[in-house]
């Protein structure tokens, strides 16, 4: 089957024989929905604005997430014990995307401007937007924040972004990280979702072409890359990174599922150990925690957008 044509989104859809060959290496995981709803009175699944285009989501030390529009840029924010929400941070309109996003304890977001080449830092409790960094990049997919800095991914270009945190996290200026080592780059969607290792020496990034799909740790300091021991699993459709403790969540976009990986403290190696499904799912992109609950938006490339085009977030069991 021929792949999608290319998306303004993070990676673009991929064969279906892709799928399977993960969920044969994986196993599915299901969830009970309604009786984990009644339960903790917590919704597992609520809707976003009809139009909206969600990517990144986000969530900070209180319980609500944030989600960015493809769209406009816009930032929503929801509580997560209702699911009600609205719109907290206005975009800077069409062109100006938001992908990646995340949230510091100041409430501070920082924001990946995908094509735009932005990189965006607004203050989720006023709404405003600034600073904003042109970093001559072509597509800014995605973040993560460390003790000094924020690091942003490019999706076209084997290189990262720095921007050095000061006092109270305040951001200060940016600067490109070329990417070496065994870091291969392909004509299209390359680096995605970005983490920390679980000791916090290195960063670890998806590669979604390199022999297949694979996973990256990336020295801060140099941009050198080494290929993360994955055994046999792939990353074709690897998107959002999360980890929590050594377990990391892998969303796998077009195959509609989470794959988890047990990675030893210096993030050299990784075990397969769950793939995380549900009938629920509509490609998600991204994926953040609160509780033992994770929550993903549907980003739904699979249908061309528009003003009526629904979309939702799905909340499931955490290993």
């Amino acid at each position: 089957m021929t792949p999608a044509p290319r998306s303004p989104a993070r990676r673009r859809l991929f064969t279906a024989a892709a799928a399977l060959s993960g969920a044969a290496l994986f196993g599915g995981t299901a969830i009970a929905h309604a009786a984990e709803s009644r339960r903790t009175g917590r919704p597992t699944g609520f809707p976003l604005p009809d139009g909206f285009q969600p990517e990144g989501v986000a969530i900070g030390t209180r319980p609500f997430a944030y989600f960015g529009s493809l769209a406009d840029g816009d930032v929503y924010r929801a509580d997560l014990a209702t699911g009600r929400g609205s719109v907290v941070v206005p975009g800077l309109g069409a062109g100006h995307p938001t992908v990646g996003l995340k949230i510091d304890r100041h409430d501070r977001l920082f924001l990946a401007g995908g094509a735009s080449g932005e990189i965006r830092v607004a203050d989720a409790r006023t709404g405003e937007t600034g600073p904003v960094y042109a970093t001559g990049g072509t597509f800014v997919n995605d973040v993560i924040l460390t003790p000094g800095a924020a690091w942003f991914t490019d999706s076209f270009r084997p290189q990262l972004y720095e921007l050095s945190l000061g006092r109270h996290g305040a951001p200060k200026s940016v600067r490109t990280v070329p990417l070496g080592g065994d870091w291969v780059q392909g004509e299209d969607f390359t680096a995605n979702g970005i983490e920390r290792t679980p000791d916090g020496s290195a960063l670890l990034v998806v590669n979604a072409f390199a022999d297949g799909g694979s996973l990256m740790r990336v020295d801060p300091r140099t941009g050198t890359a080494r290929t993360v021991d994955l055994g046999p699993a792939k990353l074709p459709n690897g998107d959002g990174l999360l980890l929590l403790g050594r377990i990391l969540y892998v969303v796998q976009q077009a195959q509609n599922a989470v794959d988890v990986f047990r990675l030893n403290a210096a993030g050299t190696r990784g075990t397969a150990i769950a793939r995380i499904t549900d009938p629920r799912f509509r490609i998600p992109t991204t994926v953040a925690a609160w509780g033992d609950r994770l929550y993903l938006p549907n980003a739904r490339f699979d249908v061309e957008p528009a003003p009526d085009t629904e979309y939702d977030v799905v909340a499931v069991n955490r290993l």
